[in-house]
């Protein structure tokens, strides 16, 4: 297996870990008054968000080529840092 190919299924699998953590939430979130839920939608939002960016940056890691992946790979690496940040954040907010 590449390099290339080994950090993509590192990516991937992070990904899938902060997608699962988002459904957890909308579902924790349906349980609160509306005027709750309001106030979590804006964290649930960006995570949304940055789960998004995140698939964008694994799209263009997967199509680009051997010798140009490195240079992909480091806006994937903040990509996926945003994507943590926003799941402390908002797990931090739920347990609030």
């Amino acid at each position: 297996m590449s390099l290339k190919e080994a950090y993509k299924q590192k990516a991937e699998a992070e990904l899938e870990l902060a997608h699962a953590r988002l459904v957890e939430f909308k579902a924790k979130a349906k349980s609160y008054t509306a005027d709750t839920r309001l106030k979590y939608a804006k964290h649930v939002d960006e995570l949304e968000h940055r789960i998004d960016s995140a698939k964008a940056g694994l799209k263009d890691l997967g199509e680009a080529g051997e010798d140009a992946w490195e240079k992909v790979k480091d806006g994937m690496e903040n990509a996926l840092g945003s994507l943590r940040e926003a799941v402390r954040n908002t797990a931090d907010k739920f347990r609030e």
